[in-house]
């Protein structure tokens, strides 16, 4: 499991703007036509579906929703995905 955040280099605050600003400057940069990294090919999809989640309000809302629950349910092990994700980006 991947933080869409994050994977846009976004906080959970960011506008619909800010996501699609997001998404154009990372996709760009992850294309695997672009980019020789090893990981680019994952990173573009992680970053691609972290788009079609956050530019759409309801699925944005229902992915919001289940992360607080996460939060909620289990505090250290998902603290410990989104500390993760953020530490140690695939870059």
């Amino acid at each position: 499991m991947t933080d869409h955040y994050t994977a846009l280099g976004l906080n959970s605050a960011a506008t619909l703007a800010d996501v699609k600003k997001a998404f154009r400057q990372q996709a760009s940069f992850w294309h695997p036509d672009k980019n020789s990294h090893p990981q680019a090919a994952d990173r573009f999809r992680a970053v691609q579906q972290a788009y079609e989640v956050l530019a759409d309000a309801d699925k944005r809302e229902a992915y919001d929703d289940n992360r607080r629950r996460n939060l909620l349910d289990s505090p250290i092990d998902t603290a410990r995905v989104i500390w993760a994700d953020y530490l140690n980006p695939l870059v």
